[in-house]
This record gives structure tokens, C-alpha cells and sequence, in this order.
């Protein structure tokens, strides 16, 4: 047996749970209590790691200030949920499209039905990445809760060779693509409830580190006010209050008067709260945000101050 074959054996045997071998004969409330009580160590995992997210965390929020770009990439659940990480970006930070990408194996159609061959396919990876012109300035985060799946692996060994910063996420402790990758974020959930089913705890805590990601380098990058969405998209009448109330909390003015300023400035937040602020129009405040766009709002309001 090959090495490749021996660490998929020893792999493959570290998915069986010895603690639920009784799963299927438990009574309803049993088996919710025990994938609850599972889901409940997700938390403590994630926090074994926490040093490693954030030093990603910083790599990565100097590479878009750069100009460089971010992209997930993943297969079947990691793939998925690089996908949902990715497209809330726009609306909750008001990133272009192209700032935060996500390459799914199988592409859109594996996000509807499983596509499980594909994560078996190298070449498709880089394919996905020339496509898209990956650089040296961009970063790539690796996705696979074992850390062995060949498209996750491929896309990491293609940007190491272009130059651009890796990062590896695993849910098994470290795997292959953990030595491969610049930084490697490597919780170790143990078993999943059901053996193998790495939707479940694993899905878990990579939806997390997702979050913690993107929403913190969105901190670095000067996107968030205290714990306000500053650049928040108000495309719908739910978004369109809270951006109201958003304006309304930092320059501590009624709503009326925070949609007065918000419709000047086609409902962005940002700039209203410079209108008011600074007693500038919207095209400066328009101006302000355009040249600076990582910069924090308490920065753009020290000339205030000063």
C-alpha cells in the first residue's frame, strides 16, 4: 500500500464514532440531544485556533489594501458554504463583486446536487483560477475538512507557484493541505454524530472560521463602525431602515433626518454619515470615500475633530 493509500486508510478511520455506534436505535429526543451535544464542541475547537485565524486574518486584509483579491475554494460542503461566505460580502460590506470569489468543484451546479467526482479533478481547480487570472497578489483559501481533497489541494499548489498567499482550512486537525498552505487553520472536531458526514460538525466550524474571516478582514479593510455595517447595501426596505438607523446611532439624529441625508447619497450610510459630520455635501463625501476606500470611518471624521 502506497503512502497517498495509507493516510486515506488512517483518514478514513478517524471518521468512525465509537460514541454513537447505537445512533439509529435511539429514541427521536436522544438522537437531537446527541448531535446537539456534538454541535456544542464546535465552539471550544475553534477556539484552540483562534491565533492562527487571526494572524490569516491580518495576511490577508494587507493583501486586498494591495489591491489583491480573495478566493475560496472548496468542494461539496466546503464548497458550498465558500459560496454563501463569499456572496454576502457585497451587500453586507459593499464589496465589488471581484473582491471576495469563491471556486466550487463542479461549479454552479454543485451547489444544487452533489457533484462528487469532480472533487477528484487537479486540473479543473487551476482551470477555475487561470480563468478568473489569479496573481501573485491575491490570496486563496483552501478549503477541506480532511484536508486531502485533490481540488483543494490543487488550487493551494497553483497559487503557491504563482506567489500568492495561501491559507488552508481544515477540520480534522492538520492534513496535507495544512503543510502545503502559508497558514493553516486546523481545528480537530472529532467524528462526526453520523461517520464520514462532514456537513455536520465540520460544516459547522468551517462556516464559522468563514465568518470570523471575511468579517474581520472587513474590519481591517475599514468596512465596519464600532459593530455597525457602514457599507451596508440597502437593497430592500428591512435594509433600507437599518441603514436609517445605522446613520441615525452614529451622528445621534433622528431617522427622518438620517433618511434625509441617505437619499442624497443613493442610501449608503458611509457617506451620510460624512454629509452630517464633516457639513460636506454628497459629492465630497462621495469624493472622500472613493480615495479612501480602506480607510476607517473614525479616521475620515478626525479632520472634525482636528
Amino acid at each position: 500500500m502506497s503512502l497517498a493509500e495509507n493516510t486515506l486508510s488512517d483518514c478514513l478511520q478517524n471518521e468512525f464514532n465509537q460514541e454513537t455506534l447505537q445512533f439509529s436505535r435511539l429514541e427521536t429526543l436522544a438522537m437531537v440531544s446527541a448531535i446537539n451535544q456534538a454541535d456544542g464542541t464546535v465552539a471550544g475547537a475553534i477556539q484552540t485556533v483562534l491565533p492562527a485565524i487571526a494572524e490569516a486574518v491580518d495576511a490577508i486584509a494587507e493583501r486586498l489594501k494591495q489591491g489583491g483579491r480573495l478566493f475560496y475554494a472548496g468542494a461539496g460542503t466546503s464548497g458550498r458554504l465558500a459560496v454563501l461566505d463569499s456572496a454576502e460580502c457585497p451587500p453586507t460590506f459593499g464589496t465589488a463583486p471581484e473582491m471576495v470569489q469563491s471556486i466550487i468543484a463542479g461549479g454552479q451546479e454543485a451547489m444544487l446536487k452533489a457533484v462528487e467526482n469532480i472533487e477528484d479533478s487537479t486540473q479543473a481547480a487551476i482551470d477555475e483560477l487561470i480563468k478568473r487570472g489569479l496573481c501573485e497578489k491575491d490570496v486563496v483559501v483552501g478549503i477541506a475538512a480532511s484536508g486531502r481533497t485533490p481540488f483543494t489541494l490543487a488550487a493551494i499548489d497553483y497559487a503557491n507557484q504563482l506567489g500568492a498567499l495561501t491559507v488552508a482550512i481544515t477540520t480534522r486537525g492538520r492534513g496535507l493541505i495544512s503543510e502545503v498552505a502559508r497558514f493553516a487553520i486546523a481545528p480537530d472536531v472529532g467524528p462526526e454524530v453520523l461517520s464520514g458526514s462532514t456537513r455536520m460538525k465540520s460544516g459547522t466550524a468551517q462556516k464559522m472560521i468563514l465568518g470570523m474571516l471575511s468579517t474581520c478582514v472587513m474590519g481591517r479593510l475599514g468596512r465596519i463602525h464600532t459593530n455597525l455595517m457602514v457599507d451596508v447595501v440597502a437593497s430592500n426596505i428591512k435594509l433600507l431602515r437599518r441603514a436609517e438607523r445605522i446613520v441615525g446611532e452614529v451622528c445621534m439624529i433622528d431617522t427622518q433626518t438620517a433618511a434625509n441625508l441617505l437619499k442624497q447619497v443613493d442610501y449608503h450610510p458611509r457617506r451620510a454619515i460624512l454629509m452630517h459630520e464633516l457639513n460636506i455635501n454628497a459629492q465630497q463625501a462621495t469624493d472622500i470615500v472613493s480615495q479612501h476606500p480602506h480607510t476607517a470611518l473614525d479616521d475620515m471624521l478626525k479632520t472634525k475633530q482636528s
